[in-house]
């Protein structure tokens, strides 16, 4: 299947139904089944974005996508699949690379547990299965990382195989489709997606259905006159679409302070993984979480006593930064430490200078405060 040229959705003019509705509203009855498939496919095929895994067949790139695409929005996971593939062609080229590399080519895109398990499911795939991906539903599930959701879209994907795939986009489109108020888990609508799913094509379609969730069919103020299949949905007919599904309960914001410390021996600060916090695994300045109204330096100084063996001979201050992880608001407070003494290196650290840390897996708050660190004149001193 060729994606079109186009990525605008503009399904007026020439498409097969152009969202108007004029005459009554009709429910996604069997009679009705083929005229909504029809409807729906037409518009796919004319109107889909063009992006770059649905250029392809190959089941690696099709799972190295999906992966990506969780938690990740499509323009951002587009610039990264291209890099990605060209550096991992092949299941077998990333089960051979190491994990600091693949996680280096995966930063700046979070959530690297993905990543992790990506790396893992490559190595299993290489070793069981022949370096090509499964095509049995259970198989696939197996492998880390790969949950329903998942195995769904790259078996039918990949395979043409006759699965159901039920994400937020489809879950939204489904529930609006039949009028269903309440929370939806996706385990909810899995037989209604299945009883829309066609035996041809299972892939195509259900990217059909995933593209109107993700273009017209949104969250809030969906573009019900540029659906194709807005004559069948039976929550636009009582005029509720806006209503479901029920909006998610925003989690209350939490702040946080954290101190960083950045501690210079030559050219090069120190940084370290830790096993718990924030970053777990990630290359990071020493940091430490604090109450309101405690003495900062002071638990610094005992961070860096206590966890690095560190004794500072002079704390400085540099610019405070803000920075935002989902409900987390979070106040760096980064200070320029000057050791007294430097301990022997442990396992989990190592001194980098400033291009070196920029290529290494870290947060985006380490490379703001990493920024402060330069506007500072670090660098240069």
């Amino acid at each position: 299947m060729k994606p079109s040229a186009r990525s605008n959705i503009q399904a007026g003019k020439g498409s097969p139904h152009s969202g108007k509705t004029s005459g009554r509203q009709i429910h996604v009855s069997d009679k009705h089944l083929p005229a909504f498939r029809r409807h729906l496919l037409a518009w796919f095929r004319r109107h889909q974005r063009a992006l770059p895994w649905r250029a392809t067949g190959d089941p690696y790139r099709i799972w190295v996508s999906e992966i990506m695409l969780q938690q990740t929005r499509v323009a951002v996971a587009v610039e990264y699949y291209a890099r990605f593939l060209e550096r991992f062609p092949t299941a077998k080229e990333l089960a051979r690379a190491r994990a600091s590399e693949v996680l280096r080519l995966w930063a700046g895109m979070g959530y690297y547990r993905r990543a992790r398990q990506l790396h893992q499911a490559a190595r299993v795939v290489v070793r069981e299965h022949n370096g090509k991906f499964p095509d049995d539903f259970d198989l696939a599930l197996a492998l880390p990382g790969i949950g329903h959701y998942t195995a769904a879209a790259i078996l039918s994907i990949a395979y043409d195989r006759r699965h159901a795939v039920v994400d937020g986009n489809v879950l939204r489109v489904l529930a609006r489709l039949d009028a269903r108020r309440g929370t939806l888990a996706p385990r909810h609508l899995e037989p209604r997606a299945l009883a829309l799913l066609p035996r041809r094509a299972p892939g195509e379609w259900n990217q059909a259905m995933m593209e109107l969730g993700a273009t017209v069919c949104l969250p809030r103020r969906p573009l019900c006159l540029l659906c194709p299949v807005a004559s069948f949905c039976r929550a636009r007919a009582l005029g509720i679409q806006e209503e479901i599904p029920p909006g998610r309960r925003k989690r209350e914001a939490v702040d946080i302070l954290l101190a960083a410390a950045l501690v210079r021996r030559g050219g090069r600060l120190l940084l370290i993984k830790q096993a718990d916090g924030l970053f777990v695994n990630q290359w990071q300045f020493p940091a430490v979480e604090l109450f309101p109204g405690e003495d900062v330096e002071g638990r610094l100084r005992a961070m860096l006593r206590d966890r690095c063996g560190l004794i500072a001979s002079r704390v400085r201050a540099l610019e405070p930064r803000r920075h935002a992880i989902t409900f987390r608001r979070i106040r760096l407070l980064p200070f320029l430490i000057t050791p007294a003494r430097i301990p022997p290196s442990k396992p989990n650290w190592r001194w980098a200078r400033e291009k070196e840390i920029l290529s290494l897996v870290t947060s985006s708050a380490m490379k703001k405060i990493l920024e402060t660190a330069g506007s500072a004149g670090l660098w240069l001193e």
